[in-house]
């Protein structure tokens, strides 16, 4: 019997970067993949034409407002529920695909009738520095991110089965804070219904700078934590994943400056995982160490707190 390759419809939400959109644009139209292939551009709180200036003409991208909730998420379900293919992907416009990426996943998918979602790994960049960052298994279970987020898997490295978005998984959560945590909050809910197939390759590179990375709003990043935490009771009842979080909060205060809720908060991550490495982070941050030159130490190697 004869099929045909799965048609894919990719995501892209912007915001006021034209030269960085044109990028990602780029390297999604470059892949070689045999089924149909459409480019959702989503604009978000920006000028159509400003968003769009630096574009190739190109008959697979379509731009859309977003319609939805302003930022991230709202603007992934608009372009989600306009979708009419098979698959969705995302990729963020800051970030670029790598060759085979699309072709690969896809066909991961095909050898499991049963899943719904792909992931791939990741080439992280950060000053010209680029680190791989692999999953070493090509099968997430729901088990493995409860103690670990598995920043390997970006947001924009997934495909995902359309129908099990809107009838099924569900979509992307519009409510957390500052559209944060919110593909996370989605691997769980994806994986509580199957495992994802993974291709362990690092097919999307990711870019990170200085000013997108050292420029926080640590008050979203508290709120986008504790949502999380009142969301997934089985993240809470992990002593890895909850020291985790527990730790990730406890530096963001450190980082804004509130010591004595950031010790307070690191205590707890120890008190639930003594070698939670986030809470002894914190505690140097808390003590005077600036939480920038951490940042960058990490992101160096590829890594975030």
């Amino acid at each position: 019997m004869i099929t045909h390759p799965s048609s894919v419809c990719v995501i892209i939400p912007t915001r006021n970067r034209p030269a960085l959109l044109a990028r990602a644009v780029r390297a999604v139209l470059d892949q070689e993949y045999a089924g149909n292939l459409e480019v959702l551009i989503v604009v978000d709180q920006d000028d159509r034409d400003n968003a769009v200036a630096r574009l190739p003409e190109d008959p697979r991208i379509r731009v859309v407002s977003n319609s939805r909730t302003p930022g991230l998420s709202g603007a992934r379900n608009t372009g989600i529920l306009l979708a009419t293919t098979d698959l969705v992907a995302f990729c963020d416009d800051d970030d670029e695909w790598l060759p085979g990426k699309l072709a690969r996943q896809v066909a991961r998918l095909d050898e499991d009738a049963d899943a719904e979602f792909a992931s791939c790994s990741i080439e992280v960049d950060f000053e010209d520095t680029r680190s791989v960052r692999l999953a070493s298994k090509d099968v997430i279970t729901h088990a493995d991110l409860l103690p670990s987020r598995m920043s390997m898997l970006h947001s924009s490295t997934f495909l995902i089965r359309r129908r099990a978005l809107t009838d099924g998984i569900g979509l992307i959560a519009e409510d957390a804070p500052g559209s944060q945590n919110e593909d996370w909050d989605l691997l769980l809910r994806a994986s509580a219904r199957s495992p994802i197939v993974h291709v362990d390759e690092p097919l999307v590179r990711v870019y990170w700078s200085a000013r997108s990375y050292f420029s926080r709003d640590w008050e979203t990043k508290i709120a986008s934590r504790t949502w999380m935490l009142e969301r997934h009771p089985d993240v809470r009842a992990s002593h890895k994943g909850s020291a985790r979080v527990y730790g990730q909060i406890a530096f963001a205060y450190a980082a804004s400056k509130s010591r004595i809720t950031a010790l307070r908060w690191a205590g707890r991550a120890i008190g639930r995982r003594p070698v939670e490495p986030r809470a002894y982070l914190a505690v140097l941050v808390a003590a005077g160490v600036p939480a920038e030159r951490v940042l960058r130490t990490l992101h160096k190697r590829g890594k975030g707190v």
